[in-house]
């Protein structure tokens, strides 16, 4: 029997519950209404449900976006009995992440992510471990090549690899999200352990179809009704299915990271070190008889993990989406082939030929826009604020609604068509935009961002270089469906492709 179970017995009946936590709510709402200011608008909430009934959870960042349409760029929701402000379009995104980074720099860490990770890692962590475990990650992954010519020798690497794998089809219609989570995992795992992982290697792919389904099943609208109850678990755990499979994968990759980091450390060499992992292993060492040293087991295997599931799931989503959109709309997928032949000819892509590739890169910004693979980010004030004439207590749950930049009515001329346009001037040169904003801003952007940058860059002109993608026979490009798969990031559906060699 489990510690757990033993307490069981012990909770109050499921009705019992029920009462004190409407109760709490009640208690709640009327302490909030005695704030130092005026509150974002928002719809009015119910009792203990809050305004789950104007929610799809199913599609939640779609219904936030709609909400925002009526209550404006700053509103209040509640999340069951919990609190939350919402933060929509371009302009009060970045002044909230941006211009008031350390007001808005806090994770709000939801139930699940506590449940796993216990506030280890960078991704779902605050305070001091946090501040020193994304420090030193950001420090050594440049050491490590991230963004610069190391990283873009691994890229290309692996890239070869990748083409290996589409000719294997022949042509012939097949399910591209193994292939290319495969080797955009490897380019992150090159940087951790020192070497990447052959395709057929078992726990390298139980690894990353863990990480496929951890973040499918973290968005889906069990789990978000759990973050919004996790009181859940004490009377109605063995239903919640999805969160006991989300911990079963996790506990496993943890179990494989162990079993990895204990490889280096036997082989380890401070004179010569192969990766992130052997880099933290040897400051681990220097700081062992430091009391409240940040650098311990957890730390190391969580911030290991973190990166890995980012470094896997939205590169390679964003790919995915990528050749998708390539199939759905052959006139652009041929102005890309076309600027590939006549720049870069049959030679191998480079980084610095991106300057040259104007119309490619446009695409490639395009693709990012159009996905929005994180829809939405969870912050958490680290003050008292009063931001836009609104007061948001110190503590409050706030969403940064990155799918509202990016489909900015006020940024874009065609914010829901894939428009390449929207990143060339009137020559055809390429423009930046500062409302392209895929990887978030200010003190939580993402860690890997130019890594991810470049490998977006060559992985996508190695592919469209060698093959041509479209639908599988029988299936016209409007009936591609564009229709996205909600997860924590936002997949395709599922589909085929077929990718025909150009060579």
């Amino acid at each position: 029997m489990t510690v757990l179970e033993g307490l069981l017995p012990q909770m109050p009946p499921p009705l019992t519950l029920l009462g004190v936590v409407l109760v709490l709510f009640v208690l709640y709402l009327l302490s909030s209404s005695r704030g130092a200011g005026k509150d974002p608008p928002g719809p009015r909430p119910l009792p203990l449900l809050g305004n789950l009934l104007h929610l799809d959870l199913k599609r939640l960042p779609v219904s936030l976006c709609e909400l925002s349409k009526k209550y404006g760029p700053v509103f209040t929701l509640h999340f069951g009995p919990k609190k939350v402000v919402v933060l929509a379009g371009y302009k009060t995104v970045k002044q909230a992440l941006v211009h008031y980074a350390e007001e808005f720099g806090d994770r709000k860490v939801s139930p699940i992510f506590e449940d796993a990770t216990q506030g280890h890692g960078v991704a779902f962590a605050n305070g001091d471990s946090w501040k020193e475990m994304r420090r030193f990650a950001l420090s050594n992954l440049r050491d490590f090549g991230m963004g610069k010519r190391g990283s873009e020798e691994k890229i290309i690497e692996e890239s070869r690899y990748l083409i290996e794998v589409f000719e294997n089809f022949k042509g012939e219609p097949f399910d591209t999200t193994l292939p290319v989570n495969y080797a955009v995992s490897n380019i992150i795992r090159a940087i951790s352990y020192g070497s990447r992982f052959d395709y057929a290697d078992p726990a390298f792919n139980k690894m990353v179809n863990r990480t496929n389904e951890t973040l499918h099943l973290i968005g889906s609208a069990e789990i978000r009704l759990y973050n919004m109850f996790p009181w859940l678990r004490w009377c109605c755990g063995r239903w919640l299915v999805k969160r006991t499979q989300i911990l079963k994968n996790i506990a496993e990759d943890i179990e494989e990271i162990k079993r990895l980091a204990q490889g280096l450390k036997d082989t380890l060499n401070p004179q010569d070190l192969r990766g992130f992992v052997d880099s933290f292993l040897v400051q681990q060492q220097e700081e062992s008889d430091q009391p409240g040293s940040y650098f311990h087991n957890n730390n190391l295997i969580f911030t290991v993990a973190d990166m890995f599931s980012a470094g896997t799931d939205t590169t390679g989503t964003t790919l995915r989406w990528g050749m998708l959109l390539m199939a759905k709309y052959p006139h652009i997928q041929d102005r890309v082939q076309e600027e590939l032949s006549q720049v870069i000819g049959e030679r191998e892509p480079r980084v610095e030929d991106r300057r040259n590739l104007p119309y490619t890169d446009a695409v490639i910004h395009e693709i990012q826009r159009m996905a929005s693979i994180i829809p939405m980010t969870h912050h958490s004030t680290s003050c008292d604020i009063t931001f836009q004439g609104y007061f948001i207590k110190k503590g409050t749950t706030v969403i940064p609604l990155l799918m509202s930049v990016l489909k900015d009515e006020e940024e874009w001329e065609t914010p829901h068509s894939f428009n390449p346009g929207h990143f060339l001037d009137e020559k055809g040169c390429f423009i930046r935009r500062d409302a392209l904003m895929p990887f978030s801003a200010g003190r939580r952007a993402c860690l890997g961002e130019s890594l991810a940058r470049m490998e977006l860059f060559l992985f996508f002109t190695f592919l469209l270089q060698r093959f041509r993608f479209s639908p599988p026979p029988g299936v016209s490009e409007d009936e591609l469906d564009l229709t996205p798969s909600q997860g924590l990031t936002v997949n395709p559906s599922p589909h085929q492709l077929c990718a025909v060699s150009r060579v």
